[in-house]
């Protein structure tokens, strides 16, 4: 990884100054000052409750396997925070305590954000945080500051907008200087620990030497991270221009060979093939399908794609998807699940299902705590090693299986005796199944099925391999992320223990993650943890409202409006519009940050925005409509200037631009018919729409209470019933699923998008498999 050009200070080299410490159950920390006789026994119990049960992560062992050192990480319950409780860096959790301390004694603050499944975090740590050289030199002359970025997305954020404004980029581990006032005055990412050693001398150097110099940098850092958060929306709405605009952006970076956009490294962006699939839709644009499915080929086909235990990795290193970072990310697997679903609703492509599946089935065996909710991530290393629990030799396939499930094997994934990762294979897919099977002188259908034969086996063997580090605590906005993939795949594969398994997830989180009704943003340690953020609290939202057109239970939706009514109230900008990524009982870090771009994960803006629309169309109440349009309007300027940079807020503008359609399935009391009319509805790709299903009598009943359109629907002469409207305009109700499905491939146009082509799905590509 490369190191990042910093804004630094010149100085002396301070010398390393010995000192002294105290623990009762470890060795000193060096450079420390003693802990208090209060701190050394909060230690000693959560050394005797965590002790026990998990190993230390350290090289520093005593020789009965116990760590030498232990710091105040121990009394945490992130699994990132307790990987460095036995470094001999006196860390701190962020908090007042930390600071207050930095301000008595007049020492700067060192700020260190990662998180637990963070490779090049690792890395630092081993390099710098274990080196007790840098430890005493650190202990002596700062107040050392550990986050995880995923518990606090908040002081992530704002201070990574100080490492991209300083350096031009970011990413983790973000390394960054602040005074005992928290204002930042230098920062960046990884540092190789001689520089680090040497950054640290010269920053304190400069923080005693030149006060006024870092005081005001500090202060001018910290007004422009204030002014850009506090940037003027616009006056209108932008038009579907805008979604034209995006479409050339994405289609000039696009890789005509490998899919995907720019160069390496390559990240999947889920929200930018999503915003294509829409702008297919309008446009009839061969050109954009063509760029989501290459793409999605690719990466299925890639080592990036775990063709083993299924689901994918964070990113690859490499143009062409096959030499990944390791790591598997909830979020991704549940944005990757959808994007696939629906390119397969599209394309009615089953290899695209077949993804989905595989995703799923992943998260449903290994990333599912007992209680029903999703962990957050699995690392990239495995006894220290990158990758090493994911590689084979073409040795340990021949010895996993016999020979024509080896030969398969070795041939459809490309294992050689060179490897393409360090003398070893990740597996990906060398060739399509015909070729391959020409190759081996065999049927196709011979060779998947000595592929989907092979396949458990060498699972099992793989099983029995130190696994990589998984991250368990659960966050409720990545659940809202992994309800709604396990929601609407469920309902469009005709696969009802996805949708099972998202009624548990969505129970565990109001349930075990909620209090006074606010959500909480994490759950670890068999309890709740810290005010959910925007994020928590839409995707959460929009993962219920899935789950409702996925189930038709009336408490997803007014779970759904609950949630969003606590964003208004708590989180809505009532100046400038938009939502904060803070509630009203949040602490402030440097300034309210309202995102609007999407990283890994699509802004909680967009999602907010999307949830109102939504709902504006579920309850009629066009205060939320309004209040969307506010929220479309506050990042207008920024849609105008960078359309492709915010992909999911461009996603919400479609639904506004739209006539979502509003359909309604009417069985008669005690039906036991007319599936095929809501089947039709699963199979058709309409990304702005709600739908509502009920039988005559209660149940119906229920539902007008809460959604109007509802009220006048019937089952007309006894059958079951499908109303398709648009603006409260119904087209004729219809039982025939023939006419329901050209009710639903109609396409309102939109000014400013230009079509290419009739609607309707267009000739699938060949499959790899």
């Amino acid at each position: 990884m490369k190191v990042i050009r910093l804004l630094t200070f010149a100085g002396l080299v301070t010398p390393l100054l010995a000192g002294s410490g105290s623990l009762p159950t470890s060795d000193p920390l060096p450079g420390s000052a003693p802990f208090s006789a209060e701190l050394r026994q909060k230690l000693m119990t959560a050394l005797g409750e965590k002790g026990a049960s998990s190993s230390p992560h350290t090289r520093h062992l005593r020789p009965d396997g116990t760590p030498r050192y232990t710091n105040r990480l121990i009394l945490e319950s992130s699994p990132y925070l307790l990987q460095h409780a036995d470094n001999p860096v006196d860390w701190y959790p962020w908090g007042d305590e930390a600071f207050a301390r930095a301000a008595a004694e007049s020492k700067p603050v060192l700020l260190s954000v990662g998180y637990s499944t963070c490779h090049w975090c690792h890395v630092m740590e081993e390099e710098s945080f274990e080196n007790e050289e840098i430890a005493t030199y650190l202990n002596q002359n700062y107040v050392a500051i550990k986050v995880d970025r995923e518990v606090r997305p908040d002081v992530d954020d704002a201070y990574m907008s100080v490492v991209q404004m300083l350096t031009g980029s970011g990413g983790w581990p973000m390394t960054v200087w602040l005074t005992p006032g928290r204002q930042p005055f230098s920062g960046g990412t990884y540092f190789p620990p001689r520089q680090f050693l040497a950054m640290l001398q010269q920053l304190r150097q400069a923080f005693d030497t030149e006060p006024l110099r870092v005081a005001e940098q500090a202060g001018e850092i910290t007004r422009r991270v204030q002014q850009v958060a506090e940037r003027p929306g616009g006056e209108g709405l932008p038009d579907a221009a805008v979604l034209q605009r995006a479409f050339d952006e994405l289609a000039a970076t696009f890789d005509a060979t490998n899919g995907g956009f720019g160069h390496a490294p390559k990240f999947p962006r889920p929200p930018d093939l999503e915003l294509l699939l829409r702008y297919y839709r309008h446009a009839a644009s061969a050109r954009a399908l063509e760029m989501v499915t290459l793409t999605l080929e690719k990466m299925a086909a890639g080592g990036i794609h775990d063709q083993v235990g299924g689901g994918f990795h964070r990113y690859a290193t490499d143009a062409d998807w096959q030499v990944p970072h390791f790591e598997k990310m909830l979020y991704d697997n549940a944005q990757l699940a959808v994007v696939y679903l629906e390119a397969h609703q599209i394309t009615k492509r089953e290899d695209f299902a077949a993804v989905t599946h595989d995703i799923l089935d992943y998260v449903g065996r290994e990333m599912t705590a007992p209680e029903g909710g999703f962990y957050a991530a699995t690392d990239a290393d495995s006894e220290g090693v990158e990758g090493k629990f994911f590689v084979w030799t073409p040795a340990e396939i021949r010895d996993a299986l016999d020979v024509p499930h080896a030969d398969a094997v070795l041939a459809y994934h490309g294992v050689t005796d060179k490897g393409n990762f360090h003398g070893k294979n990740i597996l990906h897919v060398a060739a399509p199944v015909p070729e391959v099977a020409s190759k081996l002188g065999i049927e196709p259908s011979r060779l998947r099925q000595l592929l989907d034969e092979a396949r458990p086996k060498l699972y099992a063997i793989r099983a029995r391999r130190v696994p990589p580090h998984k991250d368990t605590k659960i966050l409720a906005g990545w659940n809202g992320l992994m309800i709604s993939a396990f929601a609407r795949a469920g309902t469009v594969l005709d696969n009802p223990g996805y949708v099972e398994r998202a009624r548990t997830a969505a129970r565990f989180v109001l349930e075990r993650m909620r209090a006074d009704g606010r959500l909480r943003r994490s759950f670890a340690g068999g309890a709740a943890h810290e005010e959910a953020f925007l994020d928590d609290y839409a995707y959460l939202a929009a993962g219920l409202l899935d789950l409702y057109e996925a189930t038709f239970e009336l408490r997803w939706l007014r779970e759904a409006v609950a949630l969003q009514d606590v964003l208004v109230r708590d989180f809505w900008d009532a100046e400038k519009g938009g939502f904060f990524l803070t509630g009203a009982r949040h602490e402030v870090a440097l300034t309210r940050q309202k995102p609007y771009y999407d990283g890994p994960i699509p802004s909680g803006n967009a999602v907010a925005a999307l949830n109102l629309l939504r709902l504006a169309e579920f309850t009629t109440d066009e205060r939320r409509r309004e209040r969307a349009d506010s929220t479309l309007r506050a990042f207008a300027p920024i849609l105008q200037r960078t359309p492709a940079a915010a992909p999911a807020l461009l996603a919400a503008l479609d639904f506004r631009l739209d006539r979502a359609k509003e359909i309604v399935i009417v069985r008669p009391a005690a039906a036991t018919g007319g599936e095929a009319l809501l089947a039709t509805v699963r199979r058709a790709y309409v990304p702005n729409h709600i739908l509502t299903v009920a039988s005559v009598g209660d149940e119906l009943a229920r539902q007008r209470a809460i959604i109007p359109l509802v009220a006048d629907k019937q089952a007309l002469r006894g059958a079951t019933t499908a109303y398709v409207c648009e603006q409260k305009v119904c087209a004729l109700p219809t039982s025939d699923p023939a006419v329901l499905s050209d009710q639903l491939a109609k396409v309102s146009p939109l000014a400013g998008v230009t079509r290419d082509g009739p609607p309707g799905g267009a000739p699938s590509p060949p499959t790899l498999r």
